[in-house]
C-alpha cells in the first residue's frame, strides 16, 4: 500500500514557485501494477522521485508499508568522481545492505562494461551510466520498482537482456511505470491508472479509461 495525503511539490523559477502537483491524495492498493501518464512536464518523473525517497514534498506526506525502488536506471545520483564499483559499494552502505561483494558482481557481469567498472564514472558515456544504474536497481529486491520510460538501455542485445531479468523481477514484485506508450504499459501488466494533468491527480481503476483520458489530453 502507498498512500498520498495532500502532497504538493514544487519547483522554483524566474516566474514564481511552479507547481508540479497540488494536494494530492489517493491510495495505491498492494498487488496492482500501477501506470502513470500525463503530457510532458506533468510531473510524472517528480511523481517517481518522491514516491522513491530521492526527493521530497514541500508539505503533506506519503507513507507505505512496501519496499520501493528509486526509479530504475536512474544514474543522477551517482557520485561522478567514484568508479561504478565505488557507487555500488556506496549505495550498499546507504540501503545497510551487507551484500556488497554479491551485489558489485552482479552489476560488473551485468553492464558487460570490463575494465570500465573500475572507472570514474564521469569518464563514461550516458549509455555506460546507465548499464550501471539499472544493473543496480535489480540487484536488490523490492516490493515495488519505480520505471521511469525504461525502453532502451543499451543495444539491441542488452536490452533483450534487461528485459528478461525485469520480467524475472516482476514474479514477485510489482511495478509502477512512467511511459506515455499504451502497448508498453499493457505489456508489463499495468492494471491501474494515474493520470497527471495541471498539478492533479486522478487514479483510474479501469486502465483503458485512463488511457482514453489521457489520450484526450
Amino acid at each position: 500500500m502507498i498512500r498520498l495525503r495532500n502532497v504538493t511539490k514544487s519547483y522554483p523559477s524566474k516566474f514564481g514557485k511552479q507547481y508540479v502537483i497540488r494536494n494530492a491524495s489517493c491510495l495505491l492498493p498492494t498487488g496492482r501494477n500501477v501506470a502513470i501518464l500525463g503530457r510532458n512536464g506533468a510531473g510524472k518523473s517528480t511523481l517517481l522521485r518522491l514516491l522513491g525517497g530521492i526527493d521530497f514534498p514541500d508539505r503533506g506526506e506519503i507513507t507505505t508499508d512496501r519496499r520501493i525502488s528509486w526509479p530504475v536506471g536512474l544514474a543522477s545520483g551517482f557520485q561522478g568522481s567514484m568508479t561504478g564499483r565505488e557507487n555500488c559499494r556506496f549505495v550498499c552502505r546507504v540501503h545497510g545492505s551487507s551484500r556488497l561483494k554479491e551485489v558489485e558482481e552482479f552489476v560488473q557481469d551485468f553492464t558487460e562494461l570490463g575494465i570500465k567498472f573500475d572507472l570514474p564514472v564521469k569518464t563514461l558515456s550516458g549509455g555506460q551510466k546507465a548499464r550501471i544504474a539499472f544493473g543496480l536497481s535489480m540487484a536488490f529486491d523490492f516490493d515495488i520498482y519505480l520505471m521511469d520510460e525504461i525502453t532502451a538501455v543499451g543495444d539491441p542485445a542488452f536490452r533483450v537482456k534487461a528485459k528478461a531479468v525485469l520480467e524475472e523481477r516482476r514474479q514477485n514484485a510489482n511495478i509502477l511505470m512512467v511511459s506515455h506508450a499504451p502497448a508498453q504499459l499493457r505489456q508489463f501488466g499495468c492494471n491501474l491508472g494515474i493520470v497527471m494533468h495541471e498539478g492533479h491527480m486522478t487514479v483510474y481503476e479501469d486502465m483503458e479509461e485512463a488511457i482514453a483520458v489521457y489520450q484526450k489530453l
